[in-house]
């Protein structure tokens, strides 16, 4: 299953994407019917597959990046939470702001999980029934402020960090998928997702232990080592296997 959201005269609607992107009817996190009419999607625009009313992270999550971020190369015990607010969330082929504040802007390349319904306090072996599906996230990085301030709110908050998509995707296989970036078409991260440190399952439990979730959040999980600053004019764009590839474009504001 592959679902999109898109623009349709001027209404944002969900989508089941074959060949074409057949509209939902119905509650894309409950009961829903795929309408027959088809629409191309080159000639559609795709929105952020889902409005989260948030948005949690997991920083050092791959061991490769737990080697470049830190000297003493300490392996954390336990997930490193962190989140982005809702107005954060843009959708593919859209800009991505560089602030006049911003001294160095990062791309980072994650795997995102998308929850189905509201739930609380998961255990690990439930986590899968109340996922949606997996998307493409870039957790954009004011480097410089992040390194300022002793929390990373303001760093990674700025409007339009948080690309999304394009589609959420059902079923992945959470032990073996490449993940990469690309900057103006140069791979940049080269990954799989067997290099998390922490499990999907184990991240969204604890996510799930300090704060109610909602149909449509999205916990992302982690990136690879070979994060690096984008420049006004860049283009980027996520891959992950099974899901396709998240573009966006970096232009100052």
């Amino acid at each position: 299953m592959k679902i999109a959201r898109f623009l349709h005269n001027g209404k944002s609607l969900y989508g089941m994407v074959d060949q074409k992107i057949h509209p939902i009817e119905g509650d894309i996190f409950g009961e829903f019917q795929i309408g027959q009419e088809g629409y191309d999607p080159e000639k559609i625009k795709l929105l952020s597959p889902c409005q989260p009313s948030k948005v949690i992270l997991v920083g050092l999550n791959y061991l490769d990046h737990v080697k470049e971020s830190q000297s003493s190369n300490v392996v954390p015990e336990e997930p490193v939470l962190f989140m982005k607010p809702s107005t954060s969330v843009i959708g593919p082929e859209e800009v991505i702001s560089y602030p006049e504040e911003v001294e160095r802007l990062d791309f980072e390349a994650e795997l995102a999980v998308v929850i189905k319904d509201k739930c609380k306090n998961l255990s690990p072996s439930s986590v899968p029934e109340h996922i949606l599906g997996f998307t493409c996230l870039n957790d954009v990085t004011a480097r410089n402020l992040q390194k300022k301030d002793v929390q990373w709110t303001r760093a990674k908050s700025f409007d339009t960090f948080c690309p999304l998509g394009p589609f959420i995707v059902d079923k992945i296989d959470l032990n073996n998928s490449k993940i990469e970036s690309y900057l103006n078409s140069k791979l940049r991260q080269s990954s799989n997702t067997n290099q998390m440190i922490f499990s999907v399952e184990r991240i969204v439990s604890l996510v799930s232990q300090v704060m109610t979730l909602l149909p449509g959040d999205v916990i992302s999980t982690g990136t690879p080592a070979g994060v690096g600053p984008m420049q006004p004019g860049d283009t980027v764009e996520i891959f992950i296997e099974n899901i396709g590839t998240l573009r966006n474009y970096v232009k100052r504001v």
